[in-house]
């Protein structure tokens, strides 16, 4: 018996030389060998075998080695780990054209302290430019952390002998900027942030000093309509369902002159968003009206009720003025400093049943409508730093395309905003659309008071720049809720509708003119990532459709401003799974008609590990502590061979065409996407997908012509290439890639010759011209 080391040896050799037709042959004589071996000799040596050849005129040892083969890899009946499909173009006539120096770029994104200067170094930004990515969005870190954004350093404050109140950045050129930072809110109201997490509600802190505040912007005296459109709120989270039967309120000033509490039963805390009829119930006794303020302690109900979720719908504010302020943004709105919920006994006396407490994860949970972007100068958030605006526009990153630029709305001004955009017209710096805000749906916040906020934005930066193109709200999910599941219907989609709703009632409808989100598709990243690919690729167009239904118009360009393939870390945003991720969701976003989509992890960056069952990120190389490249993940590889084999590296009109697979495809298998674009350069460039870990596919490329025929084929000379497990490898242990180079690339003669062969998990792109 020959060594198992050998037998693997052998047997990886034939399955990557021998061709399908050949392995036929020598199976049947293979069979023969065996027949014959009880009356010639032994089972494994028959006398047979001591000539030099076989029946078949085959070598006696390449049958030995074949009938090895066969033994470890089954039956000549067993070969069904290879499936046929045929590839149809339609060359009639183009989905679409688009220019990848337009329409595929990726995002640069704010960091720990230090970090920009080492991530964003000379070198580290050559490696990022040979991925070939033109346009860069900037992403704003700040919103996400609830922090007011500096996005110059220089500025004046409302306030400017006590250096806080409310900020405004410096729009007039001087020295270039190379850092940017946030700045936490003293008045925030939230526990959770979206970001690095780490601050906290001062709702439930312990400290009766500090306080919550509303957004002022959202008051009357800025939204020139009735209070009653936009209510504030805060939400208290027990965790688990208590027996309630009093509240008590330390208020702030300004304090609500009336409220009520209420609590509700809830599936899905991004219901708070809309507070759709039924989410809500007041207690019997909940209703409060109160010309004092001070401390107030409310009986809500006689009986105790059972409730996880606690509401206080504030509905008219005093509207106070805290002492020594002369800002009419200090007396707009409501103030909180403590919130205690729990029981009173027969006695009289209140049991608080709320964790109070300096960090997010060791206090009660509190979700507030809105914060008031007030702060100081000692409230520096080191861990939101961003690259200066002169930095990336000024070291190549930006390429000279337009860049999306956003400008914080959540938690910031207007005139902070216009500031913004007047320092980059005055430099002149190219961009071409402007994100408001971003994830307000990851903050809990209604469409009213987004609509509210981005009209009053939109009427600041178009003062300035009347032209410039304002969009958003950079969802960070577009999964639309099934009325089935919930008792209400809700989801972004009828957000977006509300909020479109809103502009077209105020005249304000034209602010509008694209349509961003973000693509993380997979929650789980501990559900296993094969059955997954097929579900993404067939969602997106799903779920655009339902924001189409709800008044996404078609004109409006739609905007993947950031996509990746989990929000959570996993292994398969470094393996070979994340760039076939990427490839399929470039593609079939383009296919589908979207305007222009952005990476997410340009920047090098290191592993993660959210869940003990992985560890991962999305990113295209890995670094060390010194932010110095350590290694490509397969994300850079399939990024690059995207951007510049199958797309033309210098960009120009790329028209891409329909495509329809037919196959013996079976359940449980995946299948293959494709995508097929005609060049500037007259290639035909097809990026094909096997998305599935263990079937290797076989396809036959056809061509449609404008007489209905599909036997046209590729001809001539054509470049292959393909990057599959033979040139990259993660080892899960050492956390880093033990095979990582980039996809093997073979020159073929004859384009017609055969059928395409798909290795599992792989990314191919095949260019050549029509025979």
């Amino acid at each position: 018996m020959f060594p198992y080391w050998l037998v693997l040896i052998i047997r990886e050799f034939l399955f990557l030389q021998i061709q399908r037709t050949a392995f036929v042959i020598w199976s049947l004589n293979v069979w023969r060998v065996i027949w014959n071996g009880p009356i010639r000799g032994s089972y494994l040596m028959p006398k047979a075998m001591s000539s030099t050849s076989s029946p078949l005129g085959i070598s006696t040892p390449l049958t030995i080695m074949l009938l090895i083969v066969l033994f470890h890899a089954g039956l000549p009946g067993q070969t069904a780990n290879k499936h046929q499909a045929t590839l149809t173009i339609d060359a009639t006539h183009p989905v679409r054209q688009f220019d990848p120096n337009l329409a595929i770029g990726a995002g640069i994104d704010g960091h720990d302290f230090g970090s920009i200067d080492k991530l964003l170094s000379v070198s580290n930004i050559t490696r990022m430019q040979s991925v070939g990515f033109k346009p860069i969005t900037y992403r704003l870190r700040t919103e996400l952390a609830n922090d007011a954004w500096h996005w110059n350093p220089q500025g004046s404050w409302s306030d400017k002998t006590g250096q806080q109140g409310y900020w405004i950045s410096d729009d007039r050129p001087g020295s270039d900027i190379s850092l940017s930072y946030g700045y936490s809110l003293p008045r925030r109201g939230n526990s959770i942030d979206q970001a690095n997490d780490d601050g906290f509600s001062r709702i439930d802190d312990g400290d009766p000093e500090s306080f919550w505040k509303s957004n002022p912007y959202l008051d009357k005296n800025y939204t020139h309509e009735d209070n009653s459109l936009h209510e504030q709120w805060v939400v208290i989270d027990l965790d688990t369902e208590m027996d309630i039967n009093a509240v008590k309120i330390l208020w702030g000033t300004p304090f609500a002159e009336k409220y009520e509490i209420q609590y509700g039963a809830i599936n899905d805390i991004s219901d708070i968003s809309e507070n759709p009829p039924g989410l809500w119930h007041s207690f019997p006794t909940g209703s409060v009206e109160t010309r004092t303020g001070g401390e107030i302690l409310t009986r809500v109900s006689n009986d105790p009720i059972k409730a996880r979720f606690i509401r206080v719908r504030l509905e008219k504010s005093s509207n106070t003025r805290p002492k020594n302020s002369s800002d009419i943004r200090d007396r707009l709105g409501f103030a909180i400093r403590e919130i205690y919920v729990g029981a009173v006994d027969a006695t009289g006396k209140f049991t608080n049943l709320m964790e109070r407490a300096t960090k997010a994860e060791d206090q009660t949970t509190i979700y507030v409508s809105s914060t008031d972007p007030w702060h100081r100068s000692v409230d520096l958030d080191k861990n939101a730093e961003h690259a200066g605006f002169d930095r990336i526009f000024n070291n190549g990153l930006a390429a000279d395309s337009p860049v999306l630029m956003p400008v914080g709305m959540l938690y910031d001004t207007p005139e902070n905003a216009a500031a913004e955009i007047r320092y980059l017209i005055r430099k002149g710096y190219k961009f071409d659309r402007v994100e408001m805000g971003e994830e307000p749906d990851g903050q809990y916040i209604s469409p009213n008071d987004y609509g509210a906020l981005y009209i009053q934005w939109a009427r600041a930066i178009h003062k300035v720049a009347p032209r410039v193109n304002l969009g958003g709200p950079s969802f960070q999910e577009i999964v639309p809720n099934d009325p089935g599941d919930k008792p209400v219907e809700g989801g972004n989609p009828v957000w977006f509708e509300r909020f479109m709703k809103y502009l077209k009632s105020h005249g304000r409808s034209s602010d509008f003119t694209f349509f961003s989100f973000e693509w993380f598709p997979f929650d789980d990243p501990c559900t296993s990532e094969a059955p997954q690919f097929g579900d993404a690729a067939k969602a997106m167009p799903v779920y655009l459709a339902a924001f189409r239904k709800r008044g996404l118009k078609a004109d409006i360009p739609i905007v993947i401003t950031e996509y990746g393939y989990s929000a959570f870390a996993a292994q398969a945003e470094v393996d070979i799974e994340g760039a076939l991720f990427n490839a399929d969701t470039v593609g079939t976003f383009l296919a589908i008609g979207g305007s222009t989509a952005y990476l997410h992890g340009y920047e090098p960056d290191q592993v993660v590990r959210d869940y003990p069952c992985t560890a991962g990120n999305n990113m295209l190389f890995m670094g060390d502590d010194s932010g110095m490249i350590t290694a490509q993940t397969a994300t850079y590889y399939g990024a690059r061979l995207m951007m510049t084999e199958w797309l033309q590296p210098s960009g120009g009109p790329h028209e891409i065409y329909a495509c329809e697979t037919k196959s013996n495809i079976e359940p449980g298998s995946q299948g293959v996407s494709a995508f097929a674009v005609k060049r500037p350069d007259g290639k035909w460039s097809i990026m094909l997908i096997n998305k599935d870990p263990q079937i290797t596919w076989q396809v036959g490329i056809r061509f449609k012509g404008r007489d209905g025929t599909v036997d046209t084929t590729l001809g001539g000379e054509a470049d292959l290439y393909q990057f599959s497990a033979r040139d990259y490898k993660w080892d899960a242990k050492l956390q880093r890639p033990t095979r990582s180079r980039p996809p093997e690339h073979h020159r073929i003669e004859d384009a017609e010759s055969g059928d395409l062969e798909l290795a599992p998990y792989s990314l191919t792109v095949l260019r050549g011209s029509i025979k």
